[in-house]
């Protein structure tokens, strides 16, 4: 280290004025070409070091919903936390700063220093092929839950990196795709999602998007200058999606980091850009010093104290995912049904393909290795007393393509211990090294891959739960033979029809024999893959798995009906799959694949004492929403998610949720839909109007109504809201204070959430019919009472032209328990 920059006796604290002044001077000590390298990564997840001056690299990691860490090796598992429209289904800030932490205690377990994440882009149309991942469809919901998030995080001296900076709601042509946007939405809306996380949690790092805003690629765009850093103060890092750089015009825009390296479109181009005059060495300057700062924060540069210095105490992650995906179910529909009776019961049938192999996670970058998962039928068998007769049937199939082996059928022949032998050949097939692993889905992104191997062996017999036959393969993306019993089945190239970066994660090209095995029979499986001599990004992934295979669907529906007809309740997990819900693409459509459908109907209609849980990432179509006597909406519960499932089913837990988005009856009804670029362009031109705003002008208007509306949700118990209180008069530019009194007038203790929409219909400007202006929970035991106490920020009042107006007159205050509910009005007059 430099001995006279490190002179110091005392670190000064990131963020102080004193370590402000040092890092500026650490920043003018590099030379041209080291600052210049530090703008882009030295590999697929991390900064360069520089330890002349004390810089060691920070690395960072997918999120959102866990922390994956530098690889994809499931023998460093990570918790896996329910998906954010799980989160926001909470409607809890204080839930989001707990889920957060979590996130940053994982990081930290892991050596990691920046979350990527939370992803707060809106749920502008239900096809987003991320919906799961993002939080809800309204600006003032996302914000604070993502505030919340951030400061979770970052409590544990980890920075969180808000993603992706901005109007990125769709997948589809995701590289290209120019969103144009008016001024006025992307004020009131896309940008508003951001603010509470830069402005009030003070994010660390902001994730540039792919795509364009209104013509100019998001590296490049000036928003990333304004509001960003000028009006909201943010002096953290910009870092770009991974590749997201397109040239080194991003070094003129407020792009500080470009990922991955250590080759991009900066480096020796960026270097001459610089000698040449087309970049100035103080945008440079600024660039290394907030890399520099953000360094310093999570203790990466010696000499300076990290931000955080004091922890908060430890929680239990598979806790928090438990309480998670408890509070964020939302109970849609309830007879009376639930919460059921264990005592009462008998004979249980649990029905449905998400029973057995749930989805408790998205697919894409969002992806980790958690130790374990809960299915529902897991958890019911565990939580119902010994005497319940727990019965199965898929009743029809969801997963599609090649799912991994359960672990628990892998032996690996070579260690002589569960799972699979992996061996990395040289070319002359010489062993390069070898390694034990648990599960049957390999994946390398960036590190793992000893240099030299030429390809990869995998070996493990198999054993088979039960008689038939089984129709095993392996999925990737290249060369790969493969060996079933010793008989060689395949050897040619499986080639990627997509253009999906990483397609080999999401939904492989695979090859796929039918074996006939005994139950409890071994089968030797090999495969063994040829590694690309180039890669762009060093990228590999190989499935080996089961695929099902269903010869007559209604045959698998006439085996949960008679499980159905035998039992005192039936219970339906229906859900998505990895082909509908993933990072990469968009949806086609609302459906519920296969022939769920037709199985809720067949089952309900054998036992009327049907309960639906709905395992998706986001809005499904529910033709049987009034056919059966309860549904609950679980989301991607995370790995506690039939743990969580059994809790509310069986009363031990409330479902706490509401809906953060608007859930349609029909495909044809949703207002706000398209997500396919025509010549380019995404063009939002439903303006203000997304979500129940666009569901409530188009009932204005004479058009459809949603099946479930944004912010509805049951629970086990009932409320009464008292009469609201909040000053007649204020004054533009200042926050409103609500108090609403509440009382849980049931036999359980439950928890409400008060909504507060603003309306303004003599507006003259447009005007959403109404929008969300606040809201608060409250957990109370029978008979409790609290006065709960809502903010409705200036902002809410206000519109954007130009700048923020304020509309002087009267507004009416609404308070109630979702958007269309039958609200209690006050008038508030704006001076």
């Amino acid at each position: 280290m430099n001995p006279t920059l490190s002179a110091a006796v005392t670190a000064p604290q990131a963020g102080t004025q004193d370590a402000e002044a040092r890092i500026l001077e650490l920043a003018r000590s590099l030379t041209l070409e080291q600052q210049v390298k530090l703008l882009t990564g030295a590999d697929v997840w991390s900064t360069h070091a520089i330890p002349e001056i004390g810089l060691s690299r920070v690395v960072m990691s997918d999120g959102p919903a866990g922390v994956r860490g530098e690889d994809f090796d499931e023998r460093h598992d990570s918790v896996s936390l329910p998906s954010s429209s799980a989160l926001s289904a909470t409607w809890s800030v204080e839930t989001a700063r707990r889920y957060g932490q979590v996130l940053g205690q994982e990081a930290r377990r892991k050596g990691v220093h920046a979350v990527l994440g939370p992803t707060i882009n809106l749920h502008r149309s239900p096809l987003g092929g991320r919906h799961f991942e993002c939080m809800s469809e309204d600006p003032r919901l996302t914000a604070t839950m993502a505030a919340g998030y951030v400061a979770g995080v970052q409590s544990m001296g980890v920075g969180a990196t808000p993603k992706h900076y901005l109007a990125n709601e769709a997948e589809t042509e995701r590289f290209t795709a120019d969103s144009v946007v008016d001024e006025r939405p992307l004020r009131e809306l896309y940008l508003a999602a951001f603010e509470d996380a830069i402005t009030e949690a003070r994010a660390w790092l902001v994730m540039s998007s792919y795509n364009s805003i209104n013509g100019t690629t998001a590296s490049e765009n000036k928003l990333l200058e304004t509001p960003l850093s000028t009006e909201w103060g943010f002096d953290g890092v910009v870092v770009s999606d991974w590749t997201g750089v397109r040239s080194v015009e991003a070094a003129n825009a407020r792009q500080d980091l470009e990922m991955p390296g250590p080759v991009g479109h900066w480096g020796p181009k960026l270097l001459t850009a610089v000698n040449e005059g087309r970049v100035s060495r103080e945008a440079i300057l600024e660039k290394v010093t907030r890399i520099l700062r953000l360094a310093a924060r999570v203790g990466s540069l010696e000499g300076f104290e990290p931000a955080v210095t004091e922890l908060p105490t430890q929680l239990d992650g598979a806790a928090v995912a438990r309480e998670v995906a408890v509070r964020g179910a939302v109970l849609v529909r309830n007879n009376g049904i639930l919460p059921l009776d264990a005592k009462a019961l008998s004979r249980v049938a649990v029905v449905g393909h998400n029973a057995d192999e749930a989805r408790t996670q998205g697919g894409g970058s969002a992806t980790v290795m958690p130790k374990y998962t809960v299915s529902p039928l897991e958890g019911l068998r565990k939580a119902l007393p010994d005497d319940v007769t727990v019965t199965y049937a898929r009743g029809a199939k969801v997963a599609e393509g090649i799912q991994p082996f359960p672990r628990a059928s892998l032996h690996n022949p070579v260690s002589d211990v569960p799972g699979i032998r992996v061996t990395f050949l040289a070319e002359d097939g010489t062993e390069i090294s070898g390694e034990d692993r648990l599960a049957s889905h390999l994946i390398w992104f960036g590190i793992g891959i000893p240099d030299g191997a030429a390809s990869i062996r995998m070996e493990t017999v198999w054993t088979a739960e039960t008689e038939g036959v089984h129709h095993l393969g392996v999925g990737t993306v290249g060369r790969i033979r493969f060996v079933l019993d010793g008989a060689e089945v395949f050897d040619s190239e499986l080639e990627d029809g997509t253009e999906v970066l990483g397609a080999a994660l999401f939904d492989p090209p695979k090859t796929v024999h039918a074996i006939e095995t005994a139950a409890g029979q071994n089968v030797r499986i090999e495969a063994e893959y040829r590694l690309p001599e180039q890669q762009v990004i060093p990228f590999t992934a190989i499935l080996l798995g089961e695929e099902t295979v269903v010869a007559d669907p209604r045959t698998e529906i006439d085996a949960a009906v008679e499980a159905a007809r035998n039992s005192d309740i039936t219970v339906v997990v229906v859900g998505t799959n990895a082909a509908i819900e993933s990072e990469g693409f968009d949806r086609k459509d609302l459906h519920l694949p296969g022939y769920q459908n037709q199985l809720v109907e067949a089952v309900a209609a054998a036992n009327p004492r049907t309960v639906v849980v709905v395992n998706s990432g986001s809005p499904v179509l529910m033709p049987w929403l009034n056919k059966v006597s309860a549904v609950l909406l679980g989301w991607f519960g995370g790995q506690e998610f039939g743990n969580a499932i059994a809790d509310i089913l069986l009363g031990t837990e409330e479902p706490g949720g509401r809906l953060p988005t608007t859930w349609p009856a029909a495909l044809e009804d949703v207002p706000v839909l398209n997500t396919t670029p025509v010549d380019g362009k995404v063009v939002y031109s439903e303006g203000i109007h997304i979500g129940y705003r666009a569901w409530l002008k188009q009932e204005a208007e004479g058009g459809a109504a949603p099946a479930l509306p944004f912010g509805y949700g049951l629970g086990y118990t009932s409320f009464e809201l008292g009469k609201a209180h909040a000053p007649q008069v204020v004054t533009a530019g200042n926050d409103v204070m609500v108090h609403v009194p509440v009382r849980n007038t049931g036999s359980r203790t439950g928890r409400e959430v008060v909504q507060v929409y603003l309306e303004r219909s003599d507006s003259t400007v447009e005007r959403p019919v109404r929008w969300l202006a606040g809201y608060a929970g409250t957990h109370l035991a029978p008979a409790g009472t609290e006065s709960v106490e809502i903010r409705i920020p200036a902002k809410a009042f206000a519109y954007y032209d130009g700048g923020w107006q304020f509309e002087q007159g009267t507004f009416r205050l609404l308070v109630g328990r979702h958007a269309s509910d039958d609200f209690q009005a006050l008038e508030i007059e704006l001076r």
